[in-house]
């Protein structure tokens, strides 16, 4: 595995503003691919305890987790998560952003999960991190999932967001599936500006303001004009792909009230499954699918900081 770095941006001096942001390019190798790596933090980044936003099948991780939007703060969670004592960190898949896009492969959730375990190795050589604090967001939660149940010894918590298990009762994987023939016969699908918007509209119109959506799609567009169908396969042929059973780690589902892919009680009998006693299940309000673009961000925000934030239980004998 070859690895490199370098600062990508230049922070405001921290004498002149104490919270001040530093964003590090990282790139590392997994098979001969190049994956690229965004590390976020304040101050120093050794000694924190670590994030690590995993993105979803239509977008990469910067327009996902770093966006920024002109009067609306704390567009960025990685930003939001730096400020309060984290290092934060995300990784573009094989076939997204910044990664490399060169095999011509599905890049499914498998992939994906294989990605993770690069990008964790990465991290540890680089940094000394052991464990991180693992959020996924929609096909991001599936490939965090997977990594957890094959990994988990570096997870110490983990969060699922939009998250499926099996695709019972999900409306968006129903229609979603009338086009399983066009996404077995390529590996990439194209996507531009209307398919971004469809996104916020397809669930519960008005959950997410207009010139944050056009923002995202600024964003996503900046780095991709088309997208792996891998995941779109895997959910919706293939589920189940992960066991809760096998999950061992402290574990919490947050599920938008209007969300068309984690149908509620799908995610209530996984959540049952789930061996380890830490763990929670969380309704968004007012949210549908991408999470941080909602109006109700702030909610989001607020339920993932408690949980990474949550002192470890004392068990008696402890």
């Amino acid at each position: 595995m070859t690895t490199s770095a370098r600062t990508a941006t230049q922070p405001t001096p921290l004498r002149e503003r104490a919270d001040a942001v530093e964003g590090i390019e990282h790139y590392t190798h997994k098979d001969g691919v190049r994956l690229f790596l965004w590390e976020k933090f304040v101050g120093e980044p050794r000694g924190k305890p670590v994030a690590l936003f995993v993105h979803g099948s239509s977008m990469a991780s910067q327009p996902t987790f770093d966006l920024t939007v002109p009067g609306r703060p704390d567009s960025s969670v990685m930003d939001w998560f730096a400020r309060r004592g984290f290092a934060c960190w995300s990784v573009d898949m094989e076939g997204y952003g910044r990664s490399d896009k060169h095999r011509d492969i599905p890049c499914d959730i498998a992939n994906g999960a294989d990605d993770l375990a690069a990008a964790t190795a990465y991290m540890r050589e680089a940094r000394g991190i052991e464990q991180v604090m693992a959020y996924g967001i929609s096909s991001g939660a599936l490939r965090a999932a997977l990594f957890a149940e094959r990994h988990p010894e570096r997870v110490a918590r983990l969060a699922l967001d939009a998250f499926v298990w099996t695709g019972e009762g999900a409306p968006t994987l129903e229609q979603r599936r009338r086009k399983l023939p066009e996404y077995t016969t390529r590996n990439r699908r194209p996507i531009d500006r209307a398919f971004v918007q469809s996104i916020f509209a397809r669930d519960h119109p008005g959950c997410a303001e207009a010139r944050v959506v056009d923002a995202f799609a600024d964003a996503i567009l900046a780095l991709d004009d088309s997208m792996p169908n891998g995941t779109y396969v895997d959910m919706c042929s293939r589920l189940p792909l992960v066991d809760p059973a096998k999950i061992v780690v402290p574990t919490l589902i947050m599920r938008g009230q209007y969300d068309g892919i984690a149908a509620f009680d799908d995610l209530l009998e996984f959540f049952r499954r789930l061996p380890n006693a830490d763990k929670q299940f969380a309704v968004m309000p007012g949210i549908s699918h991408a999470s941080f673009q909602q109006k109700n961000y702030a909610i989001v925000h607020h339920i993932l900081h408690a949980f990474f934030t949550q002192p470890a239980p004392v068990y008696r004998g402890d």
